[in-house]
């Protein structure tokens, strides 16, 4: 569940730029960024994690305008073999723009992973991952009758018996009660979010070569050399291959189980359909209230202009 986003009166407190991999948002918020004295936080599902810097594309120099590093949030913020979640980063998110908000900096969000973006500007509400194997091992050695009780503690008004009758559905009901009381008494995943969303576009044949000429980039870069390097460092082929894309087909290759023609054949596949699943995420965002401004990629005065606008409109 999640609340219907709003454009309404409330004065912009976030500017979002948003777009498919390759089409220089990144560039483009670190300019924004600059010339309205503001800050960026990355929405990137796997730029989080440190030392994945390639293959996430990391373009760190994007970020140094004019002799200034801009700052960037929520890039290496935990290690790769952590687990990390929506939950999780929209509890950060939010924070971080609190404080900004708060010392009066403008918040400009920037990445291309749909479903943290649309959690961010929507405001989600969903429950924190309560269950663990440690807290189902101390449950499974309680009797039914004690699980009963706890069960009936949370949840007095507890009208399905058949969650009473197994003991697995008794620890599983146990589970969403205590996620829902925790989400409830929690204050931290809530925001008061009002985001101008600029989307950047870019000619569709423009995009593929660019796609195409930045893996190459990459790959020229050291990116086989990170992977092995992860790898060395103890992380398993199984955990690099379920970050996906360049990761997935990397490792393969390093295993060889593909040569590299097709590792890199491969890999540039998958990274055009990445692109083509982001738009249509992006659509469907649209589709369920969200306002995206379409600017070209090519027009940063335009670009300047609305977000401006946006920023110094009457409440």
């Amino acid at each position: 569940m999640h609340n219907k986003f709003k454009a309404g009166k409330m004065k912009k407190n976030l500017i979002v730029i948003l777009g498919p991999t390759a089409c220089g948002k990144t560039k483009l918020a670190a300019r924004l960024a600059f010339d309205f004295r503001g800050e960026i936080i990355s929405v990137d599902s796997r730029q989080v994690y440190r030392g994945m810097d390639i293959g996430t594309g990391k373009d760190r120099q994007d970020y140094h305008v004019n002799g200034v590093n801009i700052p960037c949030h929520l890039i290496d913020i935990i290690n790769p073999e952590e687990e990390f979640n929506l939950f999780e980063f929209q509890k950060k998110f939010y924070e971080i723009h609190r404080e900004l908000i708060a010392k009066s900096i403008v918040p400009f969000a920037a990445g291309g992973t749909g479903l943290y973006l649309e959690a961010v500007i929507t405001g989600y509400q969903m429950p924190p991952a309560f269950s663990s194997e440690e807290f189902r091992k101390e449950m499974q050695e309680k009797s039914a009758e004690e699980l009963r009780t706890i069960l009936i503690e949370l949840k007095p008004n507890q009208h399905n018996k058949t969650d009473l009758a197994d003991k697995e559905r008794i620890i599983r009901a146990i589970e969403i009660e205590l996620a829902r009381k925790k989400t409830g008494a929690s204050a931290e995943n809530s925001s008061d979010i009002a985001a101008a969303v600029f989307g950047i576009k870019t000619d569709r044949q423009c995009l593929r070569q660019r796609i195409t000429a930045r893996l190459k980039q990459r790959l020229q870069d050291g990116m086989i050399e990170e992977t092995e390097r992860l790898h060395a460092e103890g992380l398993t082929w199984e955990r690099l291959e379920s970050f996906g894309l360049e990761y997935r087909y990397l490792s393969q290759y390093l295993q060889d189980k593909i040569s590299y023609e097709e590792m890199f054949n491969k890999l540039n596949t998958a990274i055009h359909q990445f692109a083509k699943r982001q738009m249509t995420w992006f659509r469907r965002m649209e589709r369920k209230g969200i306002v995206i401004n379409w600017i070209d990629a090519g027009d940063y005065d335009l670009l300047k202009e609305s977000v401006n606008k946006y920023l110094n409109e009457k409440t």
